[in-house]
């Protein structure tokens, strides 16, 4: 089963603290921002996807861009990213993909819903992004510590020559 996520990126970064007060000081940082971390979301869930701007206060309306493998759409004039989300539950519902949206606006929440897609809260999703941002962490620490494991047991002491020795080449 494929999994896709629609996010109202507008809803997410009025909703979530750390975009809401990076938007007061530069909105632009605050979109970037946002994709990063759904870039995060899809490289370690296998979701695909797609954060969806309203029109306003965006150059090349009605544009759809690809940053860190995920789909950035800007709505057309005229066109709310709830519209454009709705279009696009419709175009991709197939029988082998789940369709999720995340969203807190309650209206597109009900709408969403009757379309046979699944909804998430804005804080729902935070606290999965959250969650994944410590999934990745340990992930790292995990590597690390194969990366440094070998057969032989070596004394710390041993270990840090070697180390200095590796970082003078």
């Amino acid at each position: 089963m494929k999994d896709i996520l629609l996010v109202d990126g507008y809803n997410m970064i009025g909703a979530w603290p750390e975009l809401r007060d990076m938007k007061e000081k530069d909105f632009e940082l605050a979109r970037d921002r946002l994709v990063e971390m759904m870039a995060e979301y899809q490289a370690f869930t296998g979701f695909k996807v797609y954060v969806i701007f309203d029109a306003h206060m965006v150059e090349g309306i009605g544009k759809t861009y690809h940053n860190f493998r995920v789909d950035v759409i800007y709505t057309r004039k005229n066109e709310t990213a709830d519209e454009r989300i709705e279009k696009l539950v419709h175009q991709l519902k197939r029988i082998d993909t789940r369709i999720h949206v995340a969203t807190s606006d309650f209206t597109e929440q009900s709408l969403i819903f009757g379309s046979g897609a699944l909804r998430k809260s804005a804080r729902e999703l935070l606290i999965e992004i959250e969650s994944t941002e410590k999934g990745i962490d340990k992930e790292v620490q995990n590597t690390r510590k194969q990366q440094r494991s070998t057969n032989l047991q070596l004394k710390d002491e041993i270990l840090e020559i070697f180390e200095k020795w590796r970082r003078e080449r």
